[in-house]
């Protein structure tokens, strides 16, 4: 057996689960503690776990999903991105190619992937669960987005192919209000392909739970809980029935039917890639993901104010305009009351900048 057909689990792995039974491998993001975020390595196990689903004979199906029953996939990691990112917004360009090559291992993976959607899927886990061919969900699950709430953009898959999948009207719905979606709607937009109940109160199954009565059901009240018996039984439906189909023609298919997806992915996706490197330098990804971080509530009036009064809404001290009149020092923050080379007071540009 050549090597590129040896069968052989991911190596290394330590935020991702990889097993493969029965021709189905199971790709698992392994950090629910963390709502199941990924991390930077944990795209990078990802993309080497589909890869490797990808290259197996072995594997006729993928399924793609998260640990626990609370999260599928809640995007990127924000406290890292705050630690890492915006201080050093030129490796988010990197990120941001690592990311690129985690949705197209889903995205052209050969064999078809089925997302189980086990817990809400949020930001980059909506783009993830988009990325897949199907996507079956527990009844409890909701989908939505946050970048314009946090200080980003969508623009890792949702802003190209929720329009594609939902509608325009909808998707803009879900990308500039960052409404939540719960599945009975997800279902009916064609968000996902299957709704399993997953919310049961003692023999009774609760197909489209209220949002109060999922909270009831994680906390096991009034006799309720998530049991995902019922999403395993659907998925595995579904592995099944994708089994039963040629394997080159499948594979063609699919490469046919991603045809419009791979359009706007590869028209928007570089320049994506480019404005969220420069843009995570500005202030507003500094105020979204700092207020996520101390967790108090995002300023989007101040921010707005700074925009009508002109006080420099794009940095976070001020444009690099100013100057000490003591030290010579050139390029100080517009804001800035005193040199940060020599101390010295310094003349404000314009009042209150």
């Amino acid at each position: 057996m050549s090597y590129i057909r040896q069968a052989r689990p991911p190596r290394n792995l330590e935020e991702v689960g990889y097993r493969v039974e029965n021709g189905v491998a199971t790709v698992t993001l392994d950090r629910p503690r963390a709502y199941n975020c990924y991390s930077t390595r944990a795209l990078e196990e990802l993309a080497q776990a589909f890869r490797d689903a990808a290259w197996d004979d072995q594997v006729a199906v993928v399924v793609y999903t998260g640990a626990g029953d609370r999260a599928f996939c809640t995007g990127g990691d924000v406290k890292e991105y705050e630690r890492d990112y915006v201080s050093r917004p030129r490796d988010y360009w990197h990120y941001m190619g690592l990311f690129r090559a985690y949705i197209e291992s889903i995205l052209r993976c050969p064999k078809p992937v089925i997302a189980r959607l086990n817990g809400i899927a949020v930001g980059g886990g909506n783009e993830s669960q988009l990325a897949c061919d199907f996507a079956v969900a527990g009844s409890h699950v909701w989908l939505g987005q946050v970048g314009t709430s946090v200080g980003s953009v969508a623009c890792g898959g949702s802003t190209q192919w929720l329009p594609l999948v939902v509608g325009d009207r909808r998707a803009r719905q879900m990308l500039f209000l960052n409404q939540r979606v719960y599945a009975p709607q997800a279902l009916e937009w064609g968000l996902v392909s299957e709704v399993a109940a997953t919310v049961r109160r003692g023999e009774d199954w609760l197909a489209a739970p209220t949002p109060a009565e999922i909270e009831q059901a994680y906390r096991r009240e009034t006799g309720s809980e998530i049991d995902l018996a019922p999403l395993d039984r659907a998925v595995a439906r579904l592995a099944d029935r994708l089994r039963e189909t040629f394997p080159e023609c499948l594979r063609y298919t699919k490469a046919q039917t991603n045809y419009w997806k791979e359009q706007v992915w590869n028209a928007t996706v570089p320049h994506g890639q480019e404005w969220l490197t420069l843009h995570y330098a500005s202030r507003e990804p500094w105020e979204g993901m700092s207020a996520f971080v101390e967790k108090r509530p995002v300023d989007f009036a101040g921010m707005r104010r700074r925009w009508s009064e002109d006080r420099h809404p794009e940095s976070v001290w001020g444009a690099p305009s100013g100057a000490c009149p003591e030290c010579g020092a050139q390029g100080l923050p517009a804001g800035f009351a005193h040199c940060g080379a020599c101390g010295a007071s310094l003349q404000p540009v314009g009042a209150g900048r």
